[in-house]
């Protein structure tokens, strides 16, 4: 996470809301984003979730959450860890922030490693700093489905075990 004066932090967090997100991404982009997921996983055996959040409450800014662990968090409440092979991937996009983390199971993580995670994310920043949310994010699931494609490849039946909807916060 990129260093910010606590003060400022808390101030952004706290007058961000959900529906600020829709300055980011329209109803249209988010079915994009979902049409980029369902497709993704018909070329592999590996699960994606996209999650954006506005900003984080007051009090978990006082206790100095960082989107890393707020990523984690959701990961664990969503169920992405839950999935057969291990390989369930979250992108996670804190707009107060202006971070994307992205955390994965034990199984895709094992090959990719924090490096590879860190890449991809510092690509989709690239993006976003350029007003290219929409973009920024489809860049990102191209980039961990051809990583899942290389080492969860399809191999028969392919079952959805976790929602392709973006999820708002």
């Amino acid at each position: 996470m990129k260093r910010q004066d606590p003060i400022a932090r808390f101030f952004k967090h706290m007058f961000s809301n959900p529906w600020q997100v829709r300055r980011y991404f329209s109803a249209i982009a988010l079915h994009e984003i979902q049409k980029a997921i369902t497709a993704s996983e018909k070329r592999h055996a590996g699960e994606i979730r996209f999650v954006v959040e506005a900003g984080l409450h007051p009090y978990e800014i006082i206790c100095k959450k960082t989107p890393k662990k707020r990523a984690i968090e959701l990961f664990g409440r969503l169920n992405i860890w839950d999935t057969e092979y291990n390989n369930g991937v979250l992108i996670y996009l804190l707009l107060a922030d202006r971070d994307v983390e992205i955390v994965a199971d034990r199984g895709i993580d094992q090959h990719i490693g924090h490096d590879g995670w860190e890449a991809i994310c510092h690509e989709m920043e690239v993006l976003f700093r350029q007003g290219e949310f929409e973009a920024g994010v489809l860049h990102g699931i191209e980039k961990i489905s051809a990583a899942l494609e290389q080492h969860f490849p399809l191999t028969g039946a392919n079952k959805n075990e976790v929602s392709d909807k973006p999820v708002i916060l």
